[in-house]
Protein backbone atom coordinates (compact mmCIF):
# COMPACT_ATOMS: atom_id res chain seq x y z
CA UNK A 1 0.00 0.00 0.00
CA UNK A 2 1.59 2.79 -0.87
CA UNK A 3 1.76 5.87 1.95
CA UNK A 4 1.66 9.57 1.12
CA UNK A 5 2.19 11.72 4.91
CA UNK A 6 2.23 15.52 5.35
CA UNK A 7 1.38 16.77 1.54
CA UNK A 8 -0.71 19.63 0.74
CA UNK A 9 -3.13 18.87 -2.36
CA UNK A 10 -4.56 21.37 -4.58
CA UNK A 11 -6.95 21.34 -7.59
CA UNK A 12 -9.50 19.84 -9.10
CA UNK A 13 -9.41 15.50 -8.63
CA UNK A 14 -5.71 15.62 -7.23
CA UNK A 15 -5.95 12.00 -6.04
CA UNK A 16 -8.36 11.13 -8.51
CA UNK A 17 -9.08 7.05 -9.16
CA UNK A 18 -6.55 6.36 -6.07
CA UNK A 19 -6.16 2.99 -5.69
CA UNK A 20 -4.29 1.34 -2.36
CA UNK A 21 -3.21 3.85 -0.16
CA UNK A 22 -2.57 5.13 3.18
CA UNK A 23 -3.01 8.87 3.79
CA UNK A 24 -1.15 10.95 6.60
CA UNK A 25 -1.34 14.36 7.92
CA UNK A 26 -2.84 15.90 4.68
CA UNK A 27 -4.50 18.43 3.64
CA UNK A 28 -6.77 18.24 0.35
CA UNK A 29 -7.37 21.67 -0.35
CA UNK A 30 -8.95 24.18 -2.50
CA UNK A 31 -10.04 21.60 -5.36
CA UNK A 32 -12.64 19.44 -6.16
CA UNK A 33 -13.46 15.53 -5.97
CA UNK A 34 -9.55 15.11 -4.90
CA UNK A 35 -10.17 11.05 -3.99
CA UNK A 36 -12.82 10.53 -6.87
CA UNK A 37 -13.47 6.70 -8.03
CA UNK A 38 -11.05 6.06 -5.22
CA UNK A 39 -10.54 2.43 -3.93
CA UNK A 40 -8.81 0.86 -0.67
CA UNK A 41 -8.05 4.68 0.97
CA UNK A 42 -7.15 4.99 4.27
CA UNK A 43 -6.96 8.14 5.56
CA UNK A 44 -5.29 9.09 9.47
CA UNK A 45 -5.59 12.75 10.58
CA UNK A 46 -6.25 14.52 7.28
CA UNK A 47 -8.45 17.36 6.49
CA UNK A 48 -10.94 17.99 3.34
CA UNK A 49 -11.26 21.91 2.65
CA UNK A 50 -13.39 21.39 -0.56
CA UNK A 51 -16.26 19.87 -2.03
CA UNK A 52 -17.37 16.60 -2.96
CA UNK A 53 -13.96 14.65 -1.49
CA UNK A 54 -15.22 10.84 -1.64
CA UNK A 55 -17.44 10.20 -4.66
CA UNK A 56 -17.89 6.83 -6.40
CA UNK A 57 -15.57 5.33 -3.88
CA UNK A 58 -15.06 2.41 -2.23
CA UNK A 59 -13.76 0.58 0.62
CA UNK A 60 -12.71 3.70 2.73
CA UNK A 61 -11.28 4.65 6.57
CA UNK A 62 -10.92 7.25 7.29
CA UNK A 63 -9.67 7.89 11.77
CA UNK A 64 -9.22 11.28 13.29
CA UNK A 65 -9.65 13.27 10.37
CA UNK A 66 -11.98 16.57 9.26
CA UNK A 67 -14.10 17.62 6.96
CA UNK A 68 -14.42 21.15 6.75
CA UNK A 69 -17.76 23.54 5.76
CA UNK A 70 -16.65 23.73 2.48
CA UNK A 71 -16.66 20.08 2.11
CA UNK A 72 -20.02 19.47 1.53
CA UNK A 73 -21.84 16.98 -0.71
CA UNK A 74 -18.57 15.28 0.58
CA UNK A 75 -19.48 10.90 0.49
CA UNK A 76 -22.23 10.56 -2.81
CA UNK A 77 -22.33 7.07 -4.40
CA UNK A 78 -19.60 5.64 -1.74
CA UNK A 79 -19.95 2.13 -0.69
CA UNK A 80 -18.10 0.74 2.49
CA UNK A 81 -16.78 3.58 4.55
CA UNK A 82 -16.23 4.10 8.01
CA UNK A 83 -15.25 7.64 10.18
CA UNK A 84 -13.95 7.11 13.62
CA UNK A 85 -13.09 9.66 15.90
CA UNK A 86 -13.68 12.37 13.17
CA UNK A 87 -15.76 15.86 12.66
CA UNK A 88 -17.60 16.42 9.86
CA UNK A 89 -18.32 20.08 9.62
CA UNK A 90 -19.60 19.98 6.42
CA UNK A 91 -23.33 19.73 5.08
CA UNK A 92 -25.40 17.38 2.96
CA UNK A 93 -22.62 14.34 3.57
CA UNK A 94 -23.31 11.12 2.51
CA UNK A 95 -26.39 10.59 0.20
CA UNK A 96 -26.94 7.33 -2.09
CA UNK A 97 -23.99 5.45 0.23
CA UNK A 98 -24.35 2.17 1.60
CA UNK A 99 -22.38 0.23 4.43
CA UNK A 100 -21.19 3.44 6.43
CA UNK A 101 -20.12 3.07 9.83
CA UNK A 102 -19.45 6.12 12.26
CA UNK A 103 -17.75 6.01 15.33
CA UNK A 104 -17.18 8.62 17.98
CA UNK A 105 -18.27 11.45 15.50
CA UNK A 106 -19.54 15.29 15.81
CA UNK A 107 -21.60 16.78 13.17
CA UNK A 108 -21.84 20.08 14.08
CA UNK A 109 -23.66 20.98 10.63
CA UNK A 110 -25.57 17.91 9.78
CA UNK A 111 -28.79 19.61 7.29
CA UNK A 112 -29.56 16.84 4.83
CA UNK A 113 -27.35 14.13 6.02
CA UNK A 114 -27.41 10.78 5.35
CA UNK A 115 -29.93 10.81 2.87
CA UNK A 116 -31.24 7.51 0.76
CA UNK A 117 -28.15 5.64 2.45
CA UNK A 118 -28.48 1.91 2.88
CA UNK A 119 -26.79 0.01 5.81
CA UNK A 120 -25.51 2.41 8.40
CA UNK A 121 -24.17 1.66 11.86
CA UNK A 122 -23.84 4.91 14.46
CA UNK A 123 -22.41 4.66 17.82
CA UNK A 124 -21.40 7.91 20.01
CA UNK A 125 -23.12 10.18 17.33
CA UNK A 126 -24.15 13.83 18.15
CA UNK A 127 -25.02 16.09 15.37
CA UNK A 128 -27.06 19.20 15.07
CA UNK A 129 -28.99 19.71 11.72
CA UNK A 130 -33.04 19.47 10.35
CA UNK A 131 -33.41 16.66 8.10
CA UNK A 132 -31.15 13.90 8.85
CA UNK A 133 -31.28 10.82 7.40
CA UNK A 134 -34.20 11.09 5.10
CA UNK A 135 -35.18 8.06 3.25
CA UNK A 136 -32.59 5.63 4.20
CA UNK A 137 -32.59 2.23 5.68
CA UNK A 138 -30.98 -0.84 7.75
CA UNK A 139 -29.92 1.49 10.35
CA UNK A 140 -28.43 1.05 13.62
CA UNK A 141 -27.62 3.25 16.59
CA UNK A 142 -26.27 3.36 19.80
CA UNK A 143 -25.78 6.36 21.87
CA UNK A 144 -26.53 9.19 19.57
CA UNK A 145 -27.82 13.30 20.31
CA UNK A 146 -29.56 15.51 18.05
CA UNK A 147 -30.91 18.89 17.71
CA UNK A 148 -32.90 19.02 14.55
CA UNK A 149 -36.14 18.73 13.21
CA UNK A 150 -37.69 16.27 10.25
CA UNK A 151 -35.28 13.69 11.27
CA UNK A 152 -35.67 9.71 10.06
CA UNK A 153 -38.51 10.87 7.42
CA UNK A 154 -39.20 7.80 5.45
CA UNK A 155 -36.67 5.17 6.93
CA UNK A 156 -37.17 1.50 6.99
CA UNK A 157 -36.02 -0.74 9.57
CA UNK A 158 -34.23 1.56 12.48
CA UNK A 159 -32.76 0.08 15.95
CA UNK A 160 -31.90 3.36 18.49
CA UNK A 161 -30.46 2.71 22.43
CA UNK A 162 -30.13 5.74 24.21
CA UNK A 163 -30.47 8.76 22.49
CA UNK A 164 -31.00 12.27 23.07
CA UNK A 165 -33.09 13.72 20.39
CA UNK A 166 -34.63 17.26 20.26
CA UNK A 167 -36.30 16.69 16.81
CA UNK A 168 -39.56 18.27 15.55
CA UNK A 169 -41.88 15.42 13.50
CA UNK A 170 -38.84 12.77 14.02
CA UNK A 171 -40.07 9.33 12.54
CA UNK A 172 -42.54 11.14 10.14
CA UNK A 173 -43.14 7.92 7.29
CA UNK A 174 -40.94 5.40 8.99
CA UNK A 175 -41.44 1.98 8.92
CA UNK A 176 -40.38 -0.89 11.20
CA UNK A 177 -38.37 1.16 13.92
CA UNK A 178 -37.71 0.06 17.58
CA UNK A 179 -35.78 2.82 20.12
CA UNK A 180 -34.93 1.72 23.52
CA UNK A 181 -33.68 3.65 26.63
CA UNK A 182 -34.32 7.63 25.13
CA UNK A 183 -35.27 10.94 25.21
CA UNK A 184 -37.29 12.38 22.04
CA UNK A 185 -39.09 15.69 22.61
CA UNK A 186 -40.71 17.22 19.41
CA UNK A 187 -43.93 18.15 18.18
CA UNK A 188 -46.05 15.61 15.71
CA UNK A 189 -43.64 12.88 16.91
CA UNK A 190 -43.97 9.42 14.29
CA UNK A 191 -47.27 10.75 12.20
CA UNK A 192 -47.96 8.50 9.18
CA UNK A 193 -45.62 5.11 10.22
CA UNK A 194 -46.22 1.96 10.75
CA UNK A 195 -44.53 -0.89 12.80
CA UNK A 196 -42.79 1.76 15.79
CA UNK A 197 -42.36 0.83 19.16
CA UNK A 198 -40.55 2.76 21.96
CA UNK A 199 -39.16 0.62 24.95
CA UNK A 200 -38.30 2.44 28.38
CA UNK A 201 -38.51 6.22 26.37
CA UNK A 202 -39.63 9.43 27.86
CA UNK A 203 -40.88 11.25 25.32
CA UNK A 204 -42.43 14.73 24.92
CA UNK A 205 -44.78 15.68 21.82
CA UNK A 206 -47.67 17.84 21.24
CA UNK A 207 -50.06 16.08 18.97
CA UNK A 208 -47.46 12.93 18.83
CA UNK A 209 -47.99 9.64 17.17
CA UNK A 210 -50.92 9.85 15.10
CA UNK A 211 -51.94 8.52 11.81
CA UNK A 212 -50.07 6.02 12.90
CA UNK A 213 -50.60 2.28 12.12
CA UNK A 214 -49.17 -0.23 15.22
CA UNK A 215 -47.52 1.80 17.79
CA UNK A 216 -46.12 0.09 20.86
CA UNK A 217 -45.03 1.47 23.70
CA UNK A 218 -43.41 -0.18 26.68
CA UNK A 219 -42.79 1.08 29.88
CA UNK A 220 -42.59 4.96 28.94
CA UNK A 221 -43.72 7.94 30.25
CA UNK A 222 -45.36 10.89 28.12
CA UNK A 223 -44.09 14.63 29.73
CA UNK A 224 -47.01 17.45 28.24
CA UNK A 225 -48.21 15.29 25.57
CA UNK A 226 -51.42 16.22 24.48
CA UNK A 227 -53.77 14.99 21.96
CA UNK A 228 -52.19 11.72 21.48
CA UNK A 229 -52.78 8.80 19.40
CA UNK A 230 -55.01 10.10 16.78
CA UNK A 231 -56.24 7.74 14.03
CA UNK A 232 -53.87 5.65 15.48
CA UNK A 233 -53.63 1.60 16.39
CA UNK A 234 -52.25 1.30 19.40
CA UNK A 235 -50.20 -1.19 22.19
CA UNK A 236 -49.28 1.49 24.45
CA UNK A 237 -48.32 1.05 28.12
CA UNK A 238 -47.45 4.50 30.19
CA UNK A 239 -46.02 5.28 33.32
CA UNK A 240 -47.76 8.29 34.90
CA UNK A 241 -49.64 10.49 33.83
CA UNK A 242 -50.92 11.16 29.36
CA UNK A 243 -52.32 14.73 29.63
CA UNK A 244 -54.93 14.14 26.75
CA UNK A 245 -55.72 11.30 24.16
CA UNK A 246 -57.66 12.35 20.84
CA UNK A 247 -59.46 9.66 19.31
CA UNK A 248 -57.14 6.61 18.88
CA UNK A 249 -58.93 4.09 16.09
CA UNK A 250 -58.31 0.87 17.70
CA UNK A 251 -55.73 -1.06 20.55
CA UNK A 252 -54.92 -0.90 23.99
CA UNK A 253 -53.77 2.30 26.09
CA UNK A 254 -52.96 1.50 29.97
CA UNK A 255 -51.34 4.69 31.64
CA UNK A 256 -51.93 5.69 35.35
CA UNK A 257 -53.97 8.07 34.54
CA UNK A 258 -55.85 10.57 31.69
CA UNK A 259 -56.22 14.49 31.86
CA UNK A 260 -58.76 14.06 28.90
CA UNK A 261 -59.98 11.21 27.25
CA UNK A 262 -61.72 12.43 23.74
CA UNK A 263 -63.86 9.75 21.77
CA UNK A 264 -65.67 11.30 19.05
CA UNK A 265 -68.56 8.37 17.99
CA UNK A 266 -68.88 10.58 14.58
CA UNK A 267 -65.22 9.76 13.61
CA UNK A 268 -63.98 6.21 15.52
CA UNK A 269 -65.45 3.44 17.31
CA UNK A 270 -64.98 4.12 20.49
CA UNK A 271 -65.24 0.44 21.62
CA UNK A 272 -62.31 -0.50 19.37
CA UNK A 273 -59.60 1.19 21.40
CA UNK A 274 -59.52 -0.68 25.67
CA UNK A 275 -58.73 1.71 27.83
CA UNK A 276 -57.29 1.09 31.60
CA UNK A 277 -55.91 3.41 33.90
CA UNK A 278 -56.13 4.28 37.82
CA UNK A 279 -57.57 7.90 36.92
CA UNK A 280 -59.65 9.78 34.57
CA UNK A 281 -60.51 13.04 35.17
CA UNK A 282 -62.28 14.05 32.31
CA UNK A 283 -64.06 12.38 29.31
CA UNK A 284 -65.20 13.94 26.08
Amino acid sequence: MKKIEQQYLTGERALFHAKDMSIHYTTFADGESPLKESTNIELYHSMFKWKYPLWYSKNIALKQCILFDMARAGIWYTDHISLTDCIIEAPKTFRRATDISIKNVTIPNADETLWHCDGIKMENVVAKGHYFAMNSSNIIIDGFELVGNYSFDGCKNITIHSAKMLSKDAFWNCENVTVYDSFISGEYLGWNAKNITFINCTIESLQGMCYMDNITMQNCRLLNTTLAFEYSSVDVQINGNIDSVFNPISGIIHADKIDQLILEENRINPSNTEITLGELKNVI
